[in-house]
């Protein structure tokens, strides 16, 4: 890993592990190996560290969503399920459960813009899929939108779920979370083992 990685990768599990205000610069240094001087030549701090963490929880999936959003040759269920199960696989292949730090108080300052506007901009690309598909053409706009906040908290709580049972092989686990939003959806069982393929 490159030294920025190295100082991602503490930030990571000291932030995870010991909680962000308990952790200080310098152990992310110690623990990333180098000095806590050195450190500031990679990144400008705390801060900056967190909310590289949190944006590389989001900005993988806003690529793909905005990439299935564009691919409307195949039905949106299809692309949902897709965008669902990629997003569950990101969120459960790291090593620490970065969704917590989410909830952080810190995270409501301005230099987490960036994070809050990615994450808004996912939410309203799982909306937009979630209104293509049969089920949810026809709905106004506040049960839409009540459907989006029920799918979008669906996939980003399943770390928990996961963290629970850390034995649970990641892609058959991305995969049963796809299915469950697809069902809030409104996407019947046979609709889902047709759209997917393979069950």
């Amino acid at each position: 890993m490159s030294a920025r990685e190295e100082l991602l990768a503490a930030a990571a599990e000291l932030f995870t592990t010991r909680g962000y205000t308990a952790t200080t610069t310098r152990a992310v240094a110690e623990r990333a190996g180098m000095r806590q001087a050195s450190m500031y030549h990679y990144v400008g701090g705390k801060e900056d560290l967190l909310a590289e963490l949190l944006e590389g929880t989001v900005t993988p999936s806003l690529a793909l969503a905005r990439a299935l959003l564009a691919d409307d040759a195949r039905p949106a269920e299809t692309r949902l399920w897709e965008l669902c199960r990629a997003d569950t696989a990101l969120l459960c292949t790291g090593p620490h459960n970065l969704g917590a730090l989410y909830l952080l108080p810190e995270v409501t300052a301005e230099r987490f813009t960036g994070f809050h506007r990615a994450r808004a901009d996912l939410k309203a690309a799982y909306g937009s899929l979630l209104a293509a598909t049969a089920p949810c053409a026809a709905l106004l706009p506040a049960e839409l939108a009540f459907r989006t906040d029920l799918l979008f908290g669906l996939i980003e709580g399943v770390i928990l779920v996961h963290r629970a049972d850390l034995a649970r092989p990641v892609p058959a686990f991305a995969s049963a979370a796809a299915d469950a939003a697809l069902r809030i959806a409104g996407v019947s069982p046979d609709e889902l083992v047709a759209l997917r393929g393979a069950p």
